[in-house]
């Protein structure tokens, strides 16, 4: 044990970008004590990218290939934190592995996130908590998000009410305050980077708009954007989350014939716009907006979303977060909640009926 009531964990997460691995370190007892340490990004190589980018989850000869390829790659991130850091992987006491997620279909009853937990224990020699969300699923939940839990322990210092926005390959919210924690919200908001990388990667082939350059230099259609916003998840009341291509077709046909420039504008709009509509559902305004996730590195998209909001809108290392550690980070932090039996979903974050716990534990000595 890594000191009285706390475990060292490390937490893993492939986005829906796609782009790589995230592994943090972080030490935990799964409720208010919160010690980050070393993390790194293990960016994908070209091919594995490619071959999770294209993934069809209905055949099962490609998602065991897939499967393999991608557990692969997390082992050796797991190995290579901690040899960058110095720590010897029986220093570790459990891995929260969230894989990568091909499937998510709520409404259905299915979420698919592809990872090979016994395998990454056996060969990692530490036990693996995985399938974060099937359980909330089961249960009539909407699997996501995962992150409000870590989010109300790392704001616990914090004067509220806050949003805690995530912009990866799409975005999500936390509504919290450390003095209300019983009206805690959150809820997937509409698109984060995903169709940005997707366009950006047609048209300049490029994995992302870096810096925002390409959208700085466009002007948005706001039309378009308009027209993107009648989708109907927008009204509807969360709990609610989506698939990473939810608005892939709709976006294909609205931004037809316009210059890449212009095209990258409007998707940023877009995304800062179902964001700030996000506020419609908060239980009350709040002071701030703190951005986690790559897309807080667009400072057009800050620029879009604080001009939408009208309060501060800040990355979240105004307050001393790790950003892009941030969600992986919450993974090691939920398999510790899931060691000790505790909620993961609650009924204002995932539409689940009642708190419940989730994760599947693979034991390394079992492993073996």
């Amino acid at each position: 044990m890594a000191g009285f009531g706390t475990l060292r964990a490390i937490g893993l997460m492939s986005g829906t970008s796609g782009d790589g691995i995230d592994a943090a370190l972080i030490t935990t007892d799964g409720e208010r004590r919160v010690e980050t340490g070393p993390w790194q990004t293990t960016p994908y190589q070209p091919g594995l990218r490619d071959m999770l980018r294209s993934l069809d989850p209905d055949d099962k000869t490609s998602i065991e290939l897939a499967e393999a390829a991608m557990t692969q790659a997390h082992i050796v991130a797991v190995k290579e934190l901690c040899a960058d850091a110095g720590i010897a992987l029986d220093a570790v006491d459990i891995i929260g592995f969230h894989g990568h997620t091909v499937r998510h279909e709520p409404e259905e009853g299915r979420t698919l996130q592809i990872g090979d937990g016994a395998r990454l224990a056996r060969e990692t020699g530490i036990d693996v908590v995985c399938d974060f969300r099937s359980a909330d699923v089961a249960a009539g939940g909407q699997g996501a998000p995962l992150a409000p839990y870590y989010h109300l322990a790392l704001a616990s210092e914090l004067h509220g009410p806050l949003a805690i926005l995530n912009i990866g390959g799409v975005a999500n919210v936390t509504w919290l305050d450390r003095d209300n924690h019983a009206e805690m919200l959150a809820f997937d908001t509409g698109p984060g980077n995903a169709l940005l990388d997707d366009w950006t990667a047609l048209h300049k082939k490029e994995k992302f708009d870096r810096d925002g350059k390409l959208a700085a230099a466009g002007s948005p259609d706001q039309a378009v954007v308009a027209s993107l916003m009648r989708d109907r998840y927008f009204a509807a009341p969360p709990p609610k989350s989506l698939d990473r291509d939810h608005f892939a077709i709709a976006a294909e046909a609205a931004l037809e014939g316009m210059t890449p420039e212009n095209g990258a504008a409007t998707l940023v709009e877009f995304t800062a716009a179902s964001a700030a509509s996000a506020e419609r559902f908060f239980p009350a305004p709040v002071r701030a907006w703190l951005v986690c996730g790559g897309g807080r590195h667009n400072p057009v998209l800050m620029a879009a979303l604080e001009a939408r909001v009208e309060v501060p809108v800040a990355p979240v290392e105004a307050v001393h977060w790790q950003g892009d550690a941030l969600e992986a980070q919450a993974f090691g932090y939920l398999a510790v909640r899931s060691l000790r039996g505790l909620p993961l979903t609650l009924p204002r974050t995932t539409g689940v009926p009642k708190a419940i716990t989730g994760g599947e534990l693979f034991h390394a000595d079992a492993m073996a």
